[in-house]
């Protein structure tokens, strides 16, 4: 038998739910930073983490996962909170998803 040695793999479930919503919660509050911003920097942002609670298991659809995440209907945060892309935006998401498919 093969030992994990991944310490993110030993890290308890209840402390590593905490952080996520701890994640969840600072990005609701700093809507400031578009997803556009944060795919360009770090190559995901939040409706990717409605699509890993979709992988992890949440028995919602892809609206409801997205609702979650951003705390109010997609609809809603397009409205209220998103600002257009800028060329430079898309070119920076762009290179950033491309080293996503590097790992």
């Amino acid at each position: 038998m093969v030992e994990n040695t991944d310490p993110l793999e030993a890290l308890d479930d209840k402390v590593a739910a905490d952080a996520f919503r701890r994640l969840v919660r600072h990005l609701q509050h700093r809507h400031d930073a578009q997803n556009i911003e944060l795919m360009g920097l770090a190559g995901f942002c939040r409706n990717c983490l409605a699509d890993w609670i979709r992988d992890a298991g949440f028995d919602g659809d892809k609206a409801a996962a997205r609702e979650v995440i951003h705390g109010m209907a997609m609809e809603e945060w397009k409205a209220t909170r998103q600002s257009p892309a800028t060329d430079a935006q898309i070119a920076a998401m762009q290179a950033s998803i491309a080293k996503n498919a590097q790992e």
